[in-house]
């Protein structure tokens, strides 16, 4: 198979022949690769979130400068190489005896994206390891270390891919709480589980079974919509209709607990993306969606317009903001967001343990502001995408203790979750987890990580 030419840094001031500087042709497949190095430097190294790492619209070499194809392969080598960065970190760690030198610039990313193609993905080993090698020679600061880059993944290559281990590929603190929370057993479960990327879920309007025909997926207890082969989401059947959303199985549980909804009024608080948003439209409600981001609010106003829903968009902090007390109040609170890691691999890698703290504090105060939102009667549904304890049982325990006697559990059953029995706790709680359900394809297993209480309120 012919190798990609070899990338050369232009000289400064070096002219050709003709007198003309002419840059060198970048080797093919590239580009891609230099975004995804960007995409995984951000997340590592200054906490960008990987949607959120993308290069700006101006940037004439970053990700809108791609092509489409190329802006997917860009985003599956970053989200690879988050998936599996514990496992690629040690086997980095392994070849290099002094460490990663100083003032190397994106060295550790290059190094780790280009590992990521070679052992788990579909690159050809010298493909992944020359573009690396070029990645290298186009940063300023790495162009030093092209050769160590060159030599550290041959030498990944040659020994091959390790199997998962449990906890490889999460920071050791974060594991420990989930050993500690729900025991070895369980947490090594969950690891695992993550190692292997999601399918795509769908919540659809109706139909799910003839959905689930026309996209080649297969439905869910709940009636939902599982694709093991995506695609791009706009060019998927149904979309341009307003037939379906994007909505992992697990997050489209919460609004399925307030029941019939036919007529009454209800108030969705952190409402964007707005997945739950159009869950409580669609099930008849009168829904005002809040929240802080006015940008978020427009996108979430602009869904809702394809499927054909409708919602009052309201601009405002859920802990302050002023509204008739409603029916039904659904708070999807901020939180460390661990439950998502399936899907987001980058969120392993950006948290800290005292931000749990932190957003646990947050938490409370608006569940106290939801409170007050909900009418006499009325039902109160409290969720988190966090698989930390103080994100979900122990913040219901303290705020039942704060609000005795206007507040009590109305559990949630098993009979209105059909086939998630196991998520389901004998306190009454919803509580999935990335290990629940089971299925023989391992692409078409596993939730995202919630926590729902549902209270009424007297």
């Amino acid at each position: 198979m012919t190798r990609p030419p070899a990338f050369r840094i232009p000289t400064p001031g070096r002219r050709s022949m003709g007198g003309s500087q002419r840059p060198a042709p970048e080797p093919v497949g590239f580009g891609p690769r230099r975004v995804a190095v960007r995409l995984v430097e951000g997340v590592l190294s200054r906490s960008r979130p990987l949607d959120g790492a993308l290069e700006a619209e101006h940037d004439p070499t970053g990700f809108r400068a791609l092509d489409e194809r190329d802006r997917a392969l860009a985003r599956a080598i970053a989200g690879s190489t988050l998936r599996r960065f514990g496992t690629l970190r040690a086997l980095i760690a392994a070849k290099l005896e002094k460490g990663l030198p100083k003032k190397a610039g994106p060295l550790e990313a290059i190094l780790a994206t280009g590992a990521a193609q070679a052992l788990f993905m579909d690159t050809p080993a010298h493909t992944a390891v020359d573009l690396a090698v070029a990645c290298a020679r186009a940063d300023p600061d790495a162009r030093h270390f092209s050769g160590l880059v060159n030599a550290v993944l041959r030498g990944i290559v040659a020994e091959g891919a390790p199997e998962p281990t449990p906890g490889a590929d999460l920071p050791a603190w974060l594991y420990a709480r989930w050993t500690r929370a729900y025991g070895a057993e369980t947490a090594a479960a969950i690891a695992l589980r993550l190692s292997v990327e999601p399918a795509l879920d769908l919540t659809v309007k109706s139909n799910p079974a003839g959905w689930a025909e026309t996209l080649g997926g297969v439905v869910l207890p709940t009636g939902g919509v599982r694709l093991a082969q995506g695609g791009r989401v706009a060019q998927l059947a149904g979309f341009d209709d307003g037939e379906w959303w994007v909505q992992d199985a697990a997050a489209a549980l919460p609004a399925r607990l307030f029941g019939d909804l036919q007529g009454k009024r209800a108030i969705d608080l952190c409402a964007a993306p707005g997945g739950k948003t159009a869950q409580l439209a669609a099930a008849g409600a009168e829904v005002v969606a809040v929240d802080k981001s006015a940008e978020r609010l427009r996108r979430l106003s602009d869904n809702l317009s394809r499927l054909k829903l409708s919602a009052e968009a309201q601009v405002g902090d859920a802990a302050g903001v002023s509204l008739e007390p409603a029916d039904a109040v659904l708070l999807d609170a901020p939180c460390s967001a661990t439950g998502t890691i399936r899907r987001h691999p980058d969120v392993a890698w950006m948290k800290r343990e005292s931000d749990i703290a932190t957003l646990a504090k947050l938490q409370a105060r608006l569940l106290d502001a939801a409170l007050r939102l909900v009418k006499p009667g009325g039902l109160l549904v409290y969720c988190t995408c966090s698989l930390e304890p103080e994100e979900g049982e122990r913040q219901i325990a303290a705020f039942l203790a704060r609000a005795a006697g206007r507040v009590v559990v109305e559990p949630v059953t098993e009979a209105e979750l059909p086939g998630y029995g196991e998520a389901v706790g004998s306190d009454g709680f919803l509580r999935t987890l990335p290990s629940h359900l089971a299925a023989d394809d391992p692409r078409l297993a596993g939730l995202d990580g919630f926590f729902a209480a549902r209270m009424r309120v007297g």
